[in-house]
């Protein structure tokens, strides 16, 4: 993952200048460090006044990448008094995604190291992903090599830090599947001088471990969703039942490839196995044709992935196409056949000076937050090092990592082929594989700065998303405001947030991921739901009560959506420190008598979490439930430990069956909060693969049954969160945005709030001034009386 315009202008950082050093003389500030990002992009600006560096015009929003230069050779800074500053052993942060070059060095590493001609070829690679280092080597890194240079995460030492020449070099984790043998395996590859991949080809990875796991399929590809639809489209049965439906052009039929999941030993791992569901456009002149308003029921295909074949078929039911429903297309104006509204006036945002954020490689400062921006395949967008600045107290950690590692999406229609409908889009497929490369103006507004993600594809090629996360400033209308009624005089302040975010589509529904960071110091997690709804057909004058008609033959099962945030937790903690604990918090009504004898009385009531088994929660809106994830060591102003609590938004739990055959694999969804000792191995909460996974209640549901203790641990929080979806006829033909999500808020943080000191916005002070020249005090109080 790297930005736009480290793409165009390559750029080193001399870690002996950070961007906001001051010089001593003057007592001025130095202009921007060297490597410090200065330079955004202003949607919908004029071309003459837009703030980003020039970049070369791009074909495609998906490319493969071009080779990259080599870096120009780091100089030694020259040492300043007290501190020994040497030279950076490496360009990329410990945790900065992998970059193209990397992720072609890991690929030719493993790729070479096949034992057999048979085995190189068949060599199929589903992702490539940096091997995170211990949080030590993190903290040795952003105490000498990158921003924020905070010594002070180490630990102390007898007779001064030692400091290293070098960290560790970086690594990169493969999943690769056999497409011959059907075997999957993971593999370590050490990087070393990746830069040389340009000067002829040749690579310098060192294969570190590698080994089969057997009884698993990995995440299907793209490619492979590709190759079944033309497979399906060409199958004579297939393309004779299609006949019989009235349909001969193949151009207009849509095979959307589902996985299977895990219903019977049928579905065991042994095969690589791909159920479709069928859709089929209406010849039209609309440019985007919704498909998915006509599906096509009664014919059940089975493919082998592997071998590419179709293995099952069977045409069980003639149901006839819906016909074509004329509100079922969404674009604009007359291409859709109806008239846009005339009454839209342009709204702009303008940041006169720029934007307030600050940005250095993947490094991020806005007010007083910093933390890195990370990408995977699978989870999209990773927070890394979030830490505040707390005036005199420095740089105060509040989270190591924080992701989204897994959604499910359970049909509640029992009839085929619905009831198979059980998703799980980030392990089956890949939430950042299926981002968008976003467009300005569009996706986001005002200042912008874009961050490329790279990946590898198939076949071991490496593909970039541009644009594919955006960071940027929002209004978010009222910070705080109190107006003194004798007085007459008021202070109000604007609240303003940071959002980083990616949008991904997964078949029909679109998902948009959000990091929203507030300067009272409240973290927002939210997902945005829009898309297209998965429809079913029915037979003429058939009902279905799972289900809301939508159009005449057309209904919509009623599903859920569940969606799992992985928190590794460090509130006042420097890195490998594991001195947070959780508390869950009840409100309780005090029961009638001497304490309460005007029956009006309540209280909150504490629980601390001691083990994994008591830590299963449930959300209870009755008693405001929330939790706290407190430092056992730090303090505030008035004695209480210093924490954050986790706020629920709305949510659910599975309306289905304990028997419920999705629910073999996604055990986890039956509490909406888990809590566990950090393990840098227990990443996905279903396991690692999956997809058809036979193995009852893999992954987190496995993991607390060892009961750890967590009275006084490196904290990871896994909440759970969903959204029960009854369709409606306005959720047609593309459904507006759905929110749902949580809130990480201070509790005892802070001494005061932390948003005390924003400043009023300069129309407020005007207006300010205006009104205590123009009126006497004492108008309040006559006002009032």
């Amino acid at each position: 993952m790297a930005t736009t315009q480290e793409k165009a202008t390559p750029f080193y950082i001399n870690p002996a200048v950070t961007a906001d050093k001051i010089d001593n003389k003057n007592g001025k500030p130095s202009p921007p460090a060297k490597g410090v990002l200065q330079n955004w992009s202003l949607a919908g600006s004029d071309p003459s006044q837009d703030l980003t560096r020039k970049t070369p015009s791009m074909a495609t929003l998906i490319r493969p990448v071009e080779p990259l230069s080599d870096p120009p050779p780091t100089k030694t800074a020259v040492p300043t008094k007290g501190v020994s500053i040497m030279s950076r052993a490496q360009t990329s942060h410990p945790l900065d995604p992998l970059s193209a070059a990397e992720i072609s060095v890991a690929v030719a590493t493993v790729r070479t190291a096949g034992k057999t001609p048979e085995v190189r070829d068949g060599m199929r690679f589903i992702e490539v992903v940096l091997v995170e280092p211990d949080k030590h080597v993190v903290a040795l890194a952003d105490a000498y090599f990158f921003p924020p240079f905070q010594p002070s995460l180490l630990p102390r030492t007898k007779g001064g830090p030692v400091i290293p020449t070098k960290l560790p070099p970086r690594q990169a984790r493969l999943v690769v599947y056999n497409k011959k043998s059907n075997e999957t395996s993971v593999w370590i590859v050490e990087l070393s001088g990746v830069h040389a991949t340009t000067r002829g080809g040749h690579h310098r990875g060192k294969v570190v471990s590698s080994k089969v796991v057997p009884d698993v399929q990995p995440p299907m590809d793209a490619v492979e969703y590709a190759e079944c639809e033309a497979l399906v489209k060409d199958f004579p049965p297939f393309r004779e039942a299609m006949k019989k439906r009235g349909i001969e052009d193949m151009e207009l039929v849509m095979v959307d490839p589902w996985c299977v999941g895990y219903h019977s030993e049928a579905d065991a791992p042994s095969r690589r196995l791909a159920k479709p569901l069928i859709f089929c456009r209406t010849e039209s002149d609309c440019p985007l044709e919704n498909g998915y308003a006509r599906p096509v029921e009664g014919i059940h295909v089975l493919v082998d992935m592997q071998n590419m074949v179709v293995i099952e078929f069977e045409d069980r039911k003639l149901v006839p196409l819906p016909p074509a429903d004329p509100l079922r297309n969404y674009t604009a104006g007359e291409t859709r056949g109806g008239v846009d509204r005339s009454d839209v006036k342009p709204l702009q945002i303008i940041q006169p000076e720029g934007p307030s954020f600050r940005i250095d490689g993947h490094f991020v400062q806005w007010q007083k937050w910093n933390f890195r921006i990370g990408f995977t395949p699978r989870e999209g967008l990773v927070i890394y090092s979030v830490a505040y600045v707390d005036g005199n107290r420095g740089r105060r950690p509040v989270a190591h990592r924080l992701s989204f590692v897994e959604m499910v999406v359970p049909y509640g229609d029992p009839n085929d082929p619905h009831y198979r409908k059980n998703a799980f889009d980030a392990g089956e497929d890949g939430l950042g594989k299926n981002a968008h490369s976003l467009k300005k103006g569009c996706d986001c507004v005002g200042y912008i700065k874009y961050f490329d993600a790279h990946f590898t594809n198939f076949t071991g090629g490496v593909e970039t998303i541009e644009n594919c996360v955006c960071l940027h400033e929002e209004d978010h209308g009222i910070l705080w405001k109190h107006q003194d009624w004798r007085t007459g005089l008021a202070e109000v302040r604007r609240s303003r947030r940071l959002t980083v975010s990616f949008i991904c589509t997964v078949a029909n529904y679109e998902y948009g991921f959000f990091w929203h960071f507030y300067q009272d110091g409240k973290i927002e997690a939210e997902v945005k739901l829009t898309g297209i709804l998965s429809l079913g057909a029915l037979q003429p004058g058939e009902g279905r009560k799972y289900g809301t008609t939508i159009a005449p033959g057309l209904y919509a099962p009623v599903h859920q959506h569940f969606f799992v945030a992985r928190m590794d937790m460090a509130v006042d903690c420097k890195p490998g420190e594991s001195f947070n604990q959780v508390v869950e918090v009840n409100v309780k009504v005090e029961e009638p008598g001497k304490d309460n004898v005007h029956n009006n009385a309540f209280y909150a009531e504490e629980e601390l979490l001691r083990s994994e088994l008591q830590a299963m929660r449930d959300c209870n809106p009755l008693t405001a439930r929330h939790w706290i994830v407190r430092n056992t060591r730090n303090v505030n102003r008035t004695g209480q430990l210093t924490g954050y609590k986790l706020v629920p938004g709305s949510n659910c739990l599975p309306l289905a069956g304990s028997e419920a055959k999705f629910l073999r694999r996604a055990a986890f969804l039956k509490h909406n909060l888990w809590v566990t000792p950090y393990a840098r191995d227990e990443m996905y909460p279903g396991g690692e693969f999956p997809n058809q996974n036979p193995r009852v209640g893999e992954g987190l549901a496995t993991w607390v049954k060892q009961n750890r203790p967590l009275e006084e641990a490196d904290i990871v929080l896994w909440y759970v969160f969903g959204v029960t979806h009854i369709p409606r006829l306005e959720d047609w033909p593309v459904m507006p945005v759905d929110r749902i999500g949580f809130i990480l808020m201070p509790h005892g943080f802070f001494n005061c709030s932390p948003a005390v000191d924003v400043p009023p916005s300069a129309s407020d002070m005007d207006l300010k001034e205006n009104e205590i020249a123009a009126k006497p005090v004492q108008n309040g109080i006559i006002a009032k009386l």
